[in-house]
């Protein structure tokens, strides 16, 4: 009866323990945010990686990216569909809010997704690629790289069950189209208002991860955003067109300054650094070789006018082909959108110029200048006859008593003027 009794009581507890195991195993995960806006370069791709290696590390039900980009560098697209497709967890891409984008690149990245959404107002598509960096593609590569293109967008289409006749048009015509159209095509899931709606519309979607289907679960958990790091928001917004831009004038200021007054160091060392920051961010930017080829000659007809005195001619040529490069600095923005605001083109422009132009008259000023120490610093100065000249005598200039001589009797306490200097004998004049 006694070992009836305790084999009972053992029964009642692995009972009771594996109905609170189950309550524990039914406890509901979480859902993770990030948001990726602008361009799709290397800092935006390892921060989605790392996004997608906490939702993995913490078995979360789902990851749901905010996109909204212009486009980007290919390198780093491709990057980040291959962690998509390869994911342990299912992928939400949301192009949000509105008025928001996912163009070139990001066409990619939506399509990859588990499940895709777009806000009202938003649109898809242009994703022809552009020539990227400083070279340009021939007709030859340009075809290469666009039927490339074209079998990844198709690939990623067919794997997610989205409509890859149309994936091929955006990448071939870059046509592009809005939300409501992309839901009667099948490019994205469903059209959602806001970020609640895109949890409780994805509930209980099927979604494929590896060879098995799972069912999502976004409604009843807890909303968590995975913030940028340090250096990935760093890396990330150094790659905007206008924070490019106004590195690589500080950079180029920078090293002006130097020139222009050696041994500063500082001014130096941040034009460096502002530069070698400038030409990574040009790394994942359509740059017009043109462009940057006319502010590097603006610099130089900067750096000329430190040392030919031109009167302002170099100046002026440097201020015009300063201009002019910026405006043609970058290319492709009708498709990717990637060009420099004209809030922040005109003041940078007007503030390095009137930068450069400062340095330069101060600079010039300093040539011009006469000599104010040693014997040249004594011609044309004004003094007092010490004692009568006729025609050697003392005068006081500078402070000091001089030997000095006259061709004309000057007498003691008359107003004199140094006109040349012979060792430590002055020759003077009456000054009238």
């Amino acid at each position: 009866m006694k070992s009836g009794k305790i084999l009972g009581i053992i029964l009642a507890l692995l009972v009771v323990l594996s109905w609170g195991a189950g309550r524990a195993a039914a406890k509901p995960g979480v859902v993770y945010t990030l948001t990726a806006a602008g361009s799709v370069n290397p800092g935006l791709a390892d921060f989605i990686n790392s996004g997608l290696e906490k939702a993995e590390k913490d078995r979360a039900e789902a990851l749901i990216i905010l996109l909204d980009t212009p486009g980007g560098l290919e390198a780093s697209m491709r990057k980040i569909c291959q962690a998509i497709i390869n994911a342990r967890v299912p992928v939400i891409v949301y192009v949000s809010p509105k008025g928001a984008r996912a163009a070139s690149a990001g066409v990619f990245i939506t399509i990859a997704a588990h499940v895709a959404a777009m806000a009202p107002g938003t649109n898809i598509g242009a994703a022809h690629p552009v020539g990227i960096g400083l070279g340009k593609m021939d007709k030859t590569m340009t075809k290469k790289v666009v039927n490339d293109m074209v079998a990844f967008g198709r690939s990623l289409a067919k794997e997610r069950g989205r409509n890859a006749d149309w994936v091929e048009k955006a990448v071939r015509q870059s046509v592009s189209i809005d939300a409501e159209q992309a839901k009667k095509l099948k490019v994205i899931d469903f059209v959602a208002r806001d970020l609640e709606e895109v949890l409780r519309k994805a509930h209980h979607l099927p979604v494929k991860l590896d060879a098995t289907t799972v069912r999502l679960k976004t409604l009843g958990v807890p909303v968590k955003e995975i913030p940028e790091g340090l250096s990935t928001r760093i890396l990330r917004h150094i790659a905007d067109p206008n924070i490019a831009f106004i590195l690589m004038m500080l950079g180029l200021a920078g090293l002006y300054f130097e020139l222009a007054h050696p041994g500063v160091v500082l001014p130096g060392v941040v034009g460096v650094l502002s530069l070698l920051l400038a030409f990574y961010a040009f790394q994942t930017l359509p740059v017009n070789f043109i462009g940057l080829l006319l502010i590097v000659l603006a610099f130089i007809f900067f750096v000329l006018e430190i040392y030919v005195i031109s009167y302002g001619l170099l100046s002026l040529g440097g201020i015009i082909s300063l201009v002019l490069g910026s405006m043609m600095l970058f290319r492709g923005g009708g498709e990717a959108g990637m060009q420099i605001a004209w809030g922040v083109l005109i003041p940078t422009l007007l503030i390095i110029s009137l930068f450069f132009l400062g340095i330069a008259a101060l600079v010039v000023r300093s040539h011009l200048r006469r000599s104010r120490t040693g014997s040249e610093g004594l011609l044309g100065e004004s003094g007092v006859a010490h004692t009568d000249l006729a025609p050697e005598g003392q005068v006081f200039v500078h402070g000091e008593y001089w030997r000095a001589v006259s061709e004309e009797p000057i007498r003691a306490g008359e107003r004199i003027e140094v006109v040349q200097v012979s060792g430590l004998t002055l020759k003077v004049r009456r000054k009238t």
